[in-house]
């Protein structure tokens, strides 16, 4: 499974931006991850295509926050994907 482009740091916006809906895949893999307890240099590598070993900073950013916008979907993000589909 290939992931779409990816910035270094997700979105932080109180609302899901077109960002978001193309990760929504990324999101789900890197919660599954954590919550299986995997290692984040692992995810980076799998999900990221990034070498925790080469960029160290670079691939604890990208994971931490993602992960973290991944939780903020779980947490308040589902909100506005259910009122867009009382608007549709």
């Amino acid at each position: 499974m290939t992931t779409p482009p990816f910035e270094d740091r997700a979105p932080a916006d109180d609302h899901i931006t077109a960002y978001d809906e193309r990760h929504f895949v990324t999101y789900l893999r890197i919660l599954d991850a954590a919550d299986e307890g995997a290692d984040w240099r692992e995810v980076a590598g799998i999900v990221f295509g990034l070498d925790a070993d080469a960029e160290p900073d670079r691939a604890r950013q990208v994971h931490d926050n993602h992960l973290a916008r991944a939780r903020w979907m779980t947490a308040h993000g589902y909100k506005h994907l259910l009122d867009k589909s009382r608007e549709g």
